[in-house]
């Protein structure tokens, strides 16, 4: 049984699993827009070809490029898949759907252990470090995931790092105020100096996690390499082992310019998650593959929604049976 079957089975809806449920229905209705563009494309491919040959390959080249795939990974998919069709002869259309949702998968996967966990250690203070340009929703998802680890039981602290922007500091207190954080941030134009400070009040505070916007502003990458740099030694030097994370937040709507952000910013700082937003709001939800495939950096949570739930951690098998739940 190929991947494909497999998610159908993993996810029949089991009535005594009502969380998981939840979270596979997130998916369900997050990746509407794309399946509804993506996959009846794909199934059309079926109808429309009798035989696998050239032609249908070019369609489905320009099918998974116009989904976001990327034309790097999408060129790579489409070789593994002619190698596959012509080792194992396959002819019929049902088998090679399997064969798809199977390489894509291994896109993702690429025989690596991947962690959507963030990696925050108990009795300990942790520091996550938020970085993005602006307008991809990076306080928005500091906000809510602040609130998850609240959920769970943990302290948390906002700082405001990014004192560059009008309106960030602000921003960012209110949504502290609204979720019940702990702020820590002022009028000051060096970050550096904010967040040491701050620390030293959740040190006091016994604060779990402290979680640091930081300014989003690419265009010159030399500046925001050394004001990163001055923010991480400042953090190493007063909580050894952190940050603990570095997430890049992505807004998946803006397609290819995303990738082009999370290349940029990779050269400059040591990212170790993307929380890609938005998902829900575009039909070019695979992004998510490209972005592994091209930077190398595993998804840890993706927005399916307005609502604070609705910015869950990723999971590349709901991700998959999302995408093709009707294919």
């Amino acid at each position: 049984m190929g991947l494909f079957n497999k998610f159908k089975e993993l996810f029949k809806k089991d009535k005594q699993n009502t969380e998981e449920v939840i979270e596979t229905e997130k998916y369900e209705k997050g990746l509407e827009k794309t399946r509804n563009e993506f996959v009846s494309k794909l199934s059309l491919l079926g109808i429309k070809y009798t035989k696998i040959n050239d032609s249908f390959y070019d369609e489905l080249e320009e099918i998974l490029i116009t989904a976001d795939i990327g034309v790097n990974t999408v060129m790579d998919f489409v070789d593994k898949l002619k190698k596959r069709v012509k080792q194992e002869n396959i002819e019929d259309f049902e088998y090679l759907k399997e064969v798809i949702v199977d390489e894509l998968f291994m896109i993702y996967v690429n025989d690596e252990i991947l962690s959507t966990k963030l990696n925050i250690k108990d009795n300990e203070l942790n520091i996550i470090l938020f970085v993005g340009v602006n307008g991809v929703g990076k306080t928005t998802s500091i906000a809510k995931i602040g609130k998850r680890l609240m959920d769970s039981g943990k302290k948390v602290m906002f700082i405001a790092g990014d004192t560059f922007r009008a309106g960030a500091v602000s921003q960012l207190k209110e949504w502290s105020t609204r979720i019940g954080a702990l702020f820590y941030g002022d009028d000051r134009t060096d970050p550096s100096a904010v967040i040491y400070d701050g620390i030293e009040e959740a040190k006091k505070k016994n604060i779990d996690v402290i979680l640091i916007d930081t300014a989003g502003r690419l265009q010159n990458k030399v500046n925001l390499m050394k004001e990163l740099e001055k923010m991480n030694k400042v953090i190493g030097d007063l909580v050894p082992n952190n940050p603990c994370e570095t997430l890049l937040v992505i807004d998946a709507t803006t397609g290819q310019n995303g990738i082009s952000q999370a290349k940029s910013f990779k050269e400059i700082t040591n990212i170790t998650g993307i929380i890609l937003t938005k998902l829900d709001g575009t039909a070019k939800g695979g992004i998510v593959l490209a972005i592994k495939e091209l930077v190398g950096i595993p998804v840890k949570f993706v927005g399916l929604g307005e609502k604070a739930e609705d910015l869950t951690t990723f999971d590349i098998e709901k991700y998959i049976y999302g995408l093709f739940k009707e294919f």
